[in-house]
């Protein structure tokens, strides 16, 4: 494992905001300011596919990385501010109820959050 794949493997895991490909290159460039972007990108792509790193996609805004542990999400509908959410691991339920083996799964749950909904009483 490469000094920078060691390196963004350990900004993913210590962030829990969520962070993007370029916040994560931002961090990455305060420690090696001679690092491009294709490597980050390259890096988390590779992290990604060996499990080490989950990928948040959210439509209509950049994917964001996330540490393995198991959890799930709150997502604002409007800002697209995500939250961790711990419901615990309900694969069995899962199982049970659609009949079959699951993997994994990642639970997302849409709401407005507080400053969304402030701002849409403010207007109204």
């Amino acid at each position: 494992m490469s000094k920078y794949t060691k390196k963004i493997l350990e900004i993913v895991q210590a962030s829990r905001d969520h962070m993007t490909a370029e916040q994560i290159f931002g961090t990455l460039w305060q420690t090696y300011p001679s690092v491009v972007r294709a490597t980050v990108y390259n890096n988390l792509n590779r992290l990604c596919e060996e499990g080490k790193i989950r990928k948040i996609s959210l439509e209509g805004m950049p994917e964001r990385y996330d540490r393995i542990q198991r959890h799930d999400h709150l997502v604002c509908r409007k800002c697209g501010r995500l939250s961790d959410l711990d419901l615990g691991d309900m694969t069995r339920q899962l199982e049970r109820k659609a009949g079959i083996s699951i993997l994994s799964y990642d639970l997302k749950l849409l709401y407005l959050c507080e400053e969304c909904r402030n701002k849409s009483e403010q207007k109204g």
